[in-house]
């Protein structure tokens, strides 16, 4: 018997980052979660954003992030924590530099 997950759901690694995706593509289960959970996309929504990926993916992807909450949440955690740091290290990029120059002009 093939398990449905097992199906939709894979991890590789040095793909994503060893993290859970769905099957075939690099559309990874946590990104899935943050798009429904936090931003409050429908399966649908997040399947007309991306219809590379079928309804099934995203509910299978759903329900690895269910399963798995608190990996996933950690990952999420994670992943944030790099980019503030990364940010901090980097100072405001180019664009702000130059909004934040044109407001001073003005």
């Amino acid at each position: 018997m093939e398990l449905t997950l097992n199906k939709h759901i894979e991890i590789t690694p040095g793909v994503c980052g060893g993290k859970p995706r769905v099957a075939g593509h690099r559309v990874r289960v946590q990104d899935i979660a943050v798009w429904h959970d936090m931003q409050g996309q429908s399966a649908d929504d997040i399947v007309g954003r991306f219809p590379q990926i079928t309804l099934a993916d995203v509910h299978a992807a759903l329900a690895y992030y269910f399963d798995h909450r608190d990996e996933i949440l950690r990952d999420i955690r994670q992943d944030a924590d790099f980019v503030a740091e990364l940010k901090s290290q980097l100072g405001p990029g180019p664009l702000a530099r130059k909004l934040g120059n044109s407001s001073a002009d003005s």
